[in-house]
């Protein structure tokens, strides 16, 4: 590594040791929960099953009977929704998927497996107790753990919750997110391009990314190059957002003012980090709001969003395991002249079930971004030959 600038894993350890997740905790309706952090453990109030029922369309009936003959006669019918009488010995219900078993039934034989006639059937399978019957509890257990606080809930969690009854959830509010962007170059599609300028790409990137994550956004524009203004915008998004996240102006050039901005306003934390893309990196406290200051080249933010803010946003959320799951993968592509700094490659799959490597890694080329599937993590001063395996970053997880 570089002297001078901090490894990866150590900016994030300091990140993430810093990093307070929110207090205040809502309840929303199940039906609006999807997305949102589970602020405490959900615990069932009932069983799941309630009672035994047929996990198939077919026949109830009672083994034992089976033994003295094959035939037997229906003598009711029990839909789902409906309960049955209890069973005569010596008969069989017809019954249907989800239908409560009748007293006396212990088995079920699947309607494909009987032949019928008239008001009686024969079965032409052996049948066991307990076929095709769901038993009482089975899948819930009253009184025990359905959902574990820190959860981000997905949909199939809320159709948990809400199939034992559990009508509104208690969860996290979400963590508001301010946005600004430095840089008198910057224009906004639509507006004129002239001799200079460049359109705001990360703007439209972060703020993706931002809602990904399911921040309450809060998009302070695109600030002028001076001292003035972005202390004037920092102090404003400080005082209304849990985070604040700039793009641009975070080295010491004579155009970068947020580092004397932050330092007017709070404390910073000014880092140099020794990865490719993203080397400058600003952390630090304004108020009771974080900042972090991202580097303005396209994919460095993007990088940087993903590899700092990504795990940051999660924790201030008040999950705990914010570590993206990285997969073994066979790097189809030699890549022999490695970076002193750890390396974030864009990369694709191709249909030989190896990953390709975009031509041009330059971090100003934001079409690597939309290309690729994921980033490489390569180790720095790594080389890589074609067929080794490499640590593969989907945006799959890194958007989790």
């Amino acid at each position: 590594m570089n002297p001078g600038l901090l490894s990866v894993d150590d900016a994030l350890a300091q990140l993430l040791g810093a990093a307070r997740p929110v207090a205040e905790v809502e309840e929303v309706p199940t039906l609006e929960a999807a997305g949102r952090i589970l602020a405490r453990s959900l615990r069932s109030a009932m069983d799941v099953p309630p009672m035994d029922n047929s996990a198939m369309d077919g026949y109830a009936l009672r083994v034992a009977d089976l033994q003295r003959n094959s035939s037997l006669p229906v003598r009711q019918k029990i839909l789902a929704g409906s309960v049955g009488k209890a069973l005569e010995p010596g008969t069989a219900a017809r019954i249907f998927t989800g239908a409560p078993i009748p007293p006396g039934a212990d088995a079920v034989v699947m309607q494909e497996h009987v032949s019928a006639s008239g008001d009686a059937i024969t079965v032409n399978k052996t049948v066991k107790k307990g076929d095709w019957v769901r038993l009482t509890a089975s899948d819930v257990k009253k009184g025990g753990e359905i959902l574990a606080a820190g959860k981000r809930l997905l949909p199939q969690d809320t159709g948990l919750a809400a199939s034992v009854g559990i009508k509104t959830v208690p969860v996290f509010r979400k963590v508001r997110l301010g946005l600004f962007f430095t840089g008198d170059e910057l224009v906004m599609p639509g507006e004129p391009l002239a001799p200079g300028r460049i359109y705001n790409s990360n703007r439209f990137t972060l703020r993706g990314l931002a809602e990904t994550f399911g921040c309450e956004m809060r998009d302070y524009g695109i600030v002028p190059d001076s001292l003035e203004a972005t202390r004037a915008v920092l102090k404003r998004a400080a005082a209304e957002c849990d985070v604040v996240v700039t793009s641009g102006g975070v080295s010491v050039g004579d155009a970068d003012f947020v580092k004397p901005a932050v330092e007017s306003e709070g404390r910073l934390l000014m880092w140099r980090i020794a990865m490719k893309p993203g080397r400058p990196l600003a952390f630090g406290e304004i108020g009771k709001a974080f900042f972090i200051g991202l580097p303005g080249n396209p994919v460095s933010s993007f990088v940087t969003f993903l590899i700092f803010v990504r795990p940051f946003l999660l924790r201030t959320q008040g999950i705990l395991a914010v570590e993206p799951k990285a997969i073994q993968a066979r790097a189809d592509f030699d890549w022999a002249e490695p970076d002193a700094r750890r390396e974030f490659l864009r990369v694709k799959w191709n249909a030989q079930g190896g990953l390709d490597l975009y031509p041009t890694q330059d971090s100003a080329v934001l079409t690597s971004t939309s290309w690729a599937d994921g980033l490489l993590d390569n180790p720095a001063g790594r080389a890589i030959r074609k067929g080794d395996l490499v640590r593969f970053l989907s945006y799959a997880e890194l958007y989790r």
